[in-house]
């Protein structure tokens, strides 16, 4: 147990109600399904960015990847490069089109929704084919930000795991189930301002703490000179192609997060793109860097021996040592809020996934939208239940569930959205072999090991995905002249 200090507990609550708060004050102002998905398109540039960012990255920017880093060194930078890369493609490519396409598209507001519009599908299959896809890994995405909050409950404050992991969940639930989007992206927007200084601070007092760089550098030699090396591992044996392609395919992730697609969507006008994507790159760049970072001086501050999971504890037992009870309780939350900042908007998109596609599609076509908010929000508390349930195992590892749903994501719609959006031959047969063959190519090479196998799943998944969109989409007859307009129409915007 990190501490019974009695102002960390309030620095905690005080924390909670102050996001419970934002879920209250946006349930008074969610009129209709836009505001509790999209919020209306109301978002800012500096909302659209810290929110999205700090929804992308959620706990394992400060459990999971510091807890790699820990065990491996310097070999962590290649993830952070490969998301770095991503995260300036998504914004500098994906962003803008998208935004001007969901709209020009029967003002689409979900993902699955533009999938529709986009080709024309009156059959409902492709909405269908994308929800299911959302519900498979984002349950699996969902499940590991409430193990994260599970594991920072269980460290900081002793409690049994189970317990730690229950009020974490029905926290997220709360102000998820009460707000809808605008809450979700207001509280990740100061949920992102907590963890950039969470993510500085620490690594840096550090540093200061053992006497400096050059102190720090040697004491790390001292104990691995291979933690150093970003070629080799921390056994001293030379990487190898697969495990650095692995790691910088993090990147390919980013075009198909319906999470962060979403904040895309939501944003005012398009022409705000450009300048949230300044304030993107500047909160990225330096979080992922200062992350590995905390891993790597971890294991010359802490004197405990982190195995395995555990690994991914480094954070919280570096606040713990280095800084006094009130400041601890602050970074302490940031982890908190790293968690949540995720974990509300992967519910969020489930809950819309499921009205959209699922209820209102199939089931009641004519349901008002009163009735369907409900339904978003009883929707949130049933696939909260199930991702609780996967998450009861205390040695589940974040950053492999993460791994897992990200890869899901990006290899079933990443390159559905990047060819629907740049290839006006593309068809709905053709998104439809894109997103089954990425996906289910995920699921199996997961389950396969050794040789070729050990390379990242989402290295297959997404090239077979854009095999699929091709071959299908050319020998199925041309996209109407509808279509095409649109398209084209795009093009002008």
């Amino acid at each position: 147990m990190i501490s019974d200090n009695i102002g960390i507990v309030i620095t905690f609550a005080l924390y909670l109600v102050f996001m419970l708060a934002i879920g209250l004050y946006f349930y008074k102002r969610t009129k209709d399904l836009s505001d509790y998905v999209l919020g209306g398109r109301g978002l800012n540039s500096w909302v659209t960015a810290l929110s999205s960012q700090a929804s992308d990255m959620s706990g394992w920017l400060l459990l999971g990847l510091p807890g790699f880093a820990y065990l491996s060194g310097m070999e962590a930078i290649w993830i952070a490069i490969g998301l770095g890369i991503g995260t300036y493609l998504n914004w500098k490519i994906i962003a803008k089109r998208l935004r001007t396409y969901t709209e020009i598209a029967g003002d689409s507001i979900t993902l699955s929704m533009y999938f529709e519009n986009r080709f024309r599908d009156k059959s409902k299959v492709l909405r269908t084919v994308s929800a299911v896809v959302i519900l498979i890994f984002f349950l699996i995405y969902t499940s590991s930000g409430f193990v994260a909050g599970g594991k920072l409950f269980n460290t900081v404050f002793g409690m049994p795991y189970l317990m730690a992991l229950t009020i974490g969940a029905i926290v997220i639930i709360s102000y998820t189930f009460l707000g809808g989007f605008m809450a979700v992206s207001w509280t990740d927007f100061f949920q992102g301002g907590i963890m950039f200084f969470a993510i500085i601070l620490v690594p840096t007092a550090a540093v200061i703490k053992l006497g400096g760089t050059g102190v720090a550098l040697s004491e790390i030699k001292a104990v691995n000179p291979e933690l150093l090396k970003p070629l080799t591992s921390n056994k001293g044996a030379l990487l190898g192609f697969i495990p650095i392609l692995s790691s910088l395919a993090w990147g390919l992730g980013y075009f198909g997060q319906p999470h962060i697609l979403a904040r895309f969507m939501a944003i005012t006008s398009a022409d705000k793109i450009k300048k949230s994507r300044k304030i993107a790159m500047v909160w990225v760049s330096i979080s992922l860097v200062m992350s590995v970072i905390i891993g790597i001086v971890g294991r010359i501050y802490l004197t405990e021996n982190l195995q395995g999971p555990d690994s991914e504890t480094v954070f919280m037992l570096m606040v713990d040592k280095i800084f006094p009870t009130a400041i601890a309780g602050i970074l302490l939350a940031a982890i908190l809020a790293a968690i949540m900042s995720t974990a509300d908007s992967q519910l969020l998109v489930i809950a819309s996934a499921f009205t959209e596609d699922f209820y209102k599609a199939l089931i009641r076509k004519n349901a008002k939208d009163k009735e369907l908010v409900w339904v978003s929000r009883a929707t949130v508390i049933v696939v909260a239940i199930i991702a609780y349930i996967l998450a009861l195992d205390p040695n589940n590892s974040v950053l492999d569930l993460v791994a897992y749903a990200w890869a899901g994501f990006g290899a079933a719609f990443g390159p559905v959205v990047i060819l629907s959006l740049f290839w006006k031959r593309m068809t709905k047969n053709g998104a439809i072999a894109g997103m089954v063959l990425g996906g289910v190519t995920v699921i199996i090479w997961k389950q396969l090991q050794g040789g070729i196998f050990n390379l990242y799943e989402i290295v297959p998944g997404f090239i077979l995905s854009v095999l699929g969109i091709v071959i299908f989409s050319l020998i199925d007859k041309e996209p109407s002249k509808e279509i095409i307009e649109e398209f084209n129409k795009v093009g002008k915007g």
